[in-house]
């Protein structure tokens, strides 16, 4: 007994061990800050903002026409708001609405920057309409705010990437890479119209470029447990995106004799397995960064746990929703109260995580729901996309303009849940981010895609210095 004790006792003094060597040895991976010139913003960037959101440029759904007088409308209020640009940089408009900005620079041997934002935004749910402070269309400014559909999301960071380009151009500044802005219509309904058709324009063109940026990650605050700074999330990666319907078809009946299997019964049967039964949580790129970045900025014994993964991980990795999610989101079935419909069917979305693939994922439904219920994908559809490294130049340059910008920042590289525009671009470039510095926390997040939606003042100022200065720094 002693010897097993003493065996016991030794175990847990290695694993202490172990535990406190990987705690203390997990150092924090934040960069020096440099110091950079002041930027004078005028006031008047509130005005342009303000008449951005006037335009409804909306997208509804993949097979709707875009709105011709809105997208056109706004076009023209970029030419008239931005003149420099429109004299200085070449436009082409791909497929009528999307818009791609080339601004040549003196030295072809270094790769070009892609920065890319979205024109259209999310429709507004009718009666909501008496919970927003203004109308989101509106654009109204008050003492702190732009308030508007698509100031968060996303005409705010495509009109500071203007405002900063207008900016530089007015004090002369010539790059040394050239510089593309693209600008898709139809990000809000997978972007294959415009980022797919712009990145295949580039690509036809022979363009190789350093980088690509796009929205998708922010400046968080008080959205992660024992940091009390901002975070700004670098994505390096987003999710995969897939829907499959559900299908379930039988004869039917009377409802006063009902079937052992009955039609809508076995589509609910399916849907709970589904929920019961989800893929699993896995520490995989680039969410071991997150571990490294984010867990080395942590006290001690939060740190222990990020420092630990092989002990600690599943918690952690629930909370950052390391895995491919299942969300039933439409259902339909039955014509009458006394009638047990024929068919019924639900759509399941899915967001897939990095190393899985549309094709594992309807697998593994189709072994959860069996051979009863017909699985077919529906809608848009796209693989998680690569990941891009840490170690290159230009996320270096990436992350020294954050944390000069933003000296009390944290810069973490992660995964986003959700699709952008930049998974088009993993062709033309060396490597795609997704980070521009809106400031996010319980509260605001909502406002994404949700009700009264708006930016501060101040961090609408901060969005264009931290455009013009990366600018500066990759030219």
């Amino acid at each position: 007994m002693k010897k097993i004790l003493s065996a016991l006792l030794l175990v847990a003094v290695v694993v202490a061990g172990i535990l406190v060597f990987n705690t203390l040895t997990l150092f924090s991976r934040q960069v020096e800050p440099e110091t950079l010139q002041a930027v004078s913003i005028p006031d008047r960037v509130y005005e342009n903002l303000s008449g951005a959101i006037q335009f409804p440029t909306v997208s509804i759904s993949e097979d709707a026409i875009p709105d011709s007088a809105a997208f056109h409308g706004f076009h023209e209020f970029l030419r008239k708001t931005f003149p420099l640009v429109h004299e200085k940089l070449t436009l082409e408009k791909i497929n009528e609405y999307s818009l791609l900005y080339t601004w040549n620079g003196t030295d072809a041997s270094q790769k070009p920057v892609i920065l890319m934002s979205h024109q259209d935004v999310v429709p507004v749910d009718g009666p909501t309409l008496a919970e927003w402070e203004a109308g989101p269309f509106e654009g109204k400014i008050t003492d702190t705010h732009i308030i508007g559909r698509g100031t968060l999301d996303d005409k705010g960071s495509l009109m500071a990437v203007l405002e900063s380009v207008e900016m530089l151009l007015r004090e002369n500044h010539t790059p040394t890479r050239t510089l593309y802005l693209a600008f898709g219509h139809d990000e809000e309904v997978g972007g294959s119209n415009g980022a797919g058709a712009i990145a295949a324009h580039l690509k036809a063109k022979g363009v190789d470029a350093a980088m690509a940026l796009d929205e998708g990650g922010f400046l968080a605050e008080g959205m992660i447990p024992g940091i009390e700074k901002p975070v700004a999330m670098v994505n390096l990666a987003e999710k995969g995106f897939a829907s499959f319907r559900l299908i379930v078809r039988t004869n039917g009946g009377h409802s006063s004799q009902p079937p052992k299997e009955n039609t809508i019964g076995m589509l609910a049967r399916a849907i709970v397995d589904l929920e019961n039964n989800q893929l699993p949580y896995k520490l995989v790129e680039p969410i071991n960064y997150q571990f490294e970045y984010m867990g080395a900025e942590l006290p001690f014994f939060k740190k222990m746990a990020f420092a630990n993964p092989w002990l600690f991980k599943k918690p952690i990795l629930e909370a950052l929703n390391a895995h491919t999610t299942t969300a039933p989101t439409i259902i339909e079935g039955g014509v009458k109260n006394n009638v047990i419909p024929t068919m019924a069917e639900a759509t399941i979305n899915f967001r897939i995580l990095p190393g899985e693939t549309i094709e594992s994922v309807q697998e593994h439904i189709q072994a959860t729901v069996g051979s009863k219920i017909q699985v077919e994908p529906v809608g848009f559809l796209a693989n998680p996309s690569q990941v891009s490294g840490i170690d290159s130049e230009a996320f270096k340059n990436l992350e020294l303009t954050i944390r000069s910008v933003f000296p009390d920042a944290i810069v973490v590289p992660g995964l986003v849940g959700g699709g952008t525009d930049a998974r088009y671009f993993y062709d033309l470039a060396d490597e795609v981010y997704r980070f521009y510095p809106i400031r996010i926390n319980q509260e605001s997040f909502t406002r994404f895609h949700g009700i009264d939606e708006k930016i501060s003042k101040e961090n609408y100022r901060e969005l264009i210095e931290f455009t013009y200065h990366l600018i500066r720094k990759f030219s």
